[in-house]
């Protein structure tokens, strides 16, 4: 569980990054309402090379930013950092030794 003072600094490092993920129709299976697997394992990818990533909500999304970020964080345990208009950023520490992990 992230702070304030942890979540603005993530903030603030998310502000200078582009989104790289689309959440949209072909992101989340309409009849059961969950992430395709597909999906799910590219930000699990991303979030264990880059530790804090941003996606945008496209506007024909069926459900909000604020849910869909807290249902992906949840699935993939991490942390929903911020939900900023259509703008979702997650943070997963790494466990990765390769990387330069992030200080906040």
């Amino acid at each position: 569980m992230l702070n304030s003072k942890q979540r603005s600094n993530l903030r603030a490092a998310a502000s200078t990054i582009e989104p790289i993920f689309q959440l949209g129709k072909t992101s989340v299976d309409e009849e059961s309402g969950e992430f395709t697997e597909t999906f799910l394992s590219s930000v699990d990818d991303a979030l264990e090379a880059r530790e804090l990533i941003k996606l945008t909500v496209l506007k024909n999304a069926a459900f909000s930013a604020r849910e869909l970020g807290d249902d992906l964080a949840a699935k993939l345990s991490a942390e929903c950092v911020a939900t900023i208009g259509r703008k979702i950023i997650l943070y997963r520490y790494s466990n990765k030794k390769n990387i330069k992990h992030l200080e906040f």
